[in-house]
């Protein structure tokens, strides 16, 4: 019995890249928080670009998107350069190459669990061959024309690839958000275009059923933009031409569609090796052998496999090391998880609750006393704090950028109109027209605020020098307002109160002329 138990392990234990891959998808979505809350990570570490293609929105992405940053920073040409979206890609690019897509990307481990269904499957052909260019197309017109040229034409941010094709964000983003019974009414948001977008995942899905990784060969731009440098990465796979018969089988054998070992389309998979009989093909880190054949690779010392094998010890310590403080950082250490603003505002309302609001005209000590004394107007609320419809908002204050102060408490009496955005947020843009309007057609008995994403890829200030938007603007920069609102990191989001404070509108979503009015006048009831 112990030895068929010791022959399904051999037969079916997960391979090295198969642990690097689990390992480096946990890595990526390290804020399990965001699976049970229902909310998007939005701490500091937000601003980083991680290797791989996974989503922003995911729940549990804790970096951002390299492909998506490499767009909203295309889209912002004409406020300023992203140097830094464009170094860390040249970094990524000359450093592992795809190496990235073979070992460290999520979405490589699920086209490859896909795979694993048993159906028939498609093999490589001139026609695939010809399909793996498809993705240099897609680069060039979804990841650099159109969010380049609406974003020079209109001054939007326009992620095109991410908006209309992408299927990370729809398997990952929407459907990891809809997934939490907390985001029910997100349901309510969803049109054609998500519709379309999840039509387009389950044929990728399906396609990577059928043929090894579907959408890394045919479909994924960062793939197109990592395999420029497969020629020059350090860390890679090598064949050591002295020992190579040049027989092919390495090609044969490989399920993307290379031409060499180490070509554009390689994802220095490794799984050459297993099929070369000269024991030509290695993995290395510059000089640095990380996996060798059996035979070991030429030249080299007798004791070099132990060392090897010492080295995979010391990387997986510090691997493991890495991951266990990321799961303790960013789900219980990082501010943006523990939500401290949150219960020391929580804790500032129950000691100090805010005095009554009332307006009333004052009455002179020399008037007559039979002066009649118009009625007080109170906007008082008996309303419990919260951030539901019926509640009122806890009091914040906020810094704008024009050096005036928006203090909530000061604006009862008045309808207040929150709206959450971003610069690289496309409906959000879209929609602060609406909101300046609204302002400026009730100037003095509406109060409106536009409040930015603590997540800055570009100075709202430059961004809104040319859209003559009349009414405050601030940034969330401690998170104050998102969290006071309940906000999950989906934008845009709307926030009404009405004249006593009271919140009569919460959602996440955009909103129109015609929805800003009806609001307006559902507040001054």
């Amino acid at each position: 019995m112990d030895n068929v138990k010791t022959g399904w392990w051999q037969a079916h234990r997960p391979t090295t890249r198969r642990l690097v891959q689990l390992y480096s998808a946990l890595l990526h979505n390290a804020y399990i928080k965001g699976f049970i809350d229902g909310k998007i990570y939005a701490g500091s570490a937000k601003f980083a670009c991680v290797p791989g293609f996974n989503c922003y929105s995911c729940p549990g992405a804790v970096g951002s998107c390299p492909l998506g940053a490499l767009q909203n920073a295309l889209a912002s040409a004409g406020h300023r350069a992203g140097w830094y979206v464009l170094g860390i890609l040249l970094l990524f690019g000359v450093t592992l190459g795809r190496t990235i897509c073979g070992w460290l990307c999520p979405l490589g481990l699920i086209q490859e669990l896909l795979h694993r269904i048993p159906t028939p499957k498609l093999r490589k052909s001139r026609v695939t061959r010809a399909l793996s260019w498809l993705k240099y197309v897609i680069l060039a017109v979804f990841v650099i024309a159109l969010p380049l040229g609406y974003g020079l034409r209109y001054r939007i941010p326009m992620p095109a690839f991410c908006k209309y094709i992408c299927p990370a964000g729809t398997v990952e983003g929407a459907m990891g958000l809809l997934a939490n019974p907390a985001n029910a009414s997100y349901y309510g948001m969803l049109g054609l275009l998500f519709t379309r977008k999840f039509v387009i995942m389950l044929v990728i899905g399906l396609a990577c059923v059928f043929c090894y990784r579907s959408f890394c060969r045919f479909v994924c731009p960062l793939g197109a933009i990592y395999g420029l440098f497969n020629r020059f990465t350090v860390l890679g796979v090598k064949v050591d031409a002295n020992r190579c018969n040049r027989c092919g089988a390495c090609v044969r054998h490989c399920g993307m569609d290379v031409r060499r070992v180490g070509d554009r389309e390689c994802i220095h998979c490794g799984k050459c090796m297993d099929v070369c009989n000269q024991g030509a093909i290695s993995i290395k880190a510059g000089r640095i052998t990380l996996k060798a054949p059996e035979t070991g690779c030429a030249g080299e010392a007798s004791d070099a496999p132990a060392r090897r094998r010492r080295l995979g010890r010391i990387l997986w310590g510090a691997a493991l090391a890495v991951l266990c403080f990321a799961l303790v950082w960013f789900n219980f250490l990082d501010p943006a998880a523990r939500n401290d603003v949150r219960q020391e505002q929580a804790a500032a309302a129950t000691e100090a609750p805010v005095a009554p609001l009332e307006t009333e005209t004052p009455v002179s000590a020399e008037a007559p006393v039979d002066t009649e004394v118009p009625a007080v107007v109170s906007y008082d609320s008996d309303a419990p704090i919260g951030h539901e419809v019926g509640q009122q908002l806890e009091d914040f204050t906020l810094e704008c950028y024009d050096g005036s102060e928006f203090h909530l408490a000061d604006m009862r009496g008045k309808a207040v109109f929150i709206n959450l955005w971003a610069t690289y947020c496309t409906p959000c843009v879209h929609e602060l027209p609406y909101f300046s309007e609204l302002y400026a057609a009730h100037e003095g008995d509406i109060a409106v605020i536009a409040v930015h994403s603590r997540l800055v890829t570009m100075d709202p200030v430059a961004f809104l020098a040319d859209k003559g938007c009349a009414m405050p603007f601030a940034t969330d920069t401690d998170d104050v307002v998102n969290t006071i609102v309940g906000g999950t990191g989906t934008l845009p989001q709307t926030v009404v109160l009405n004249r006593r404070g009271e919140v009569v509108y919460n959602q996440v979503g955009s909103v129109t002329p015609e929805i800003l009015a009806s609001l307006y006048d559902e507040a001054e009831e």
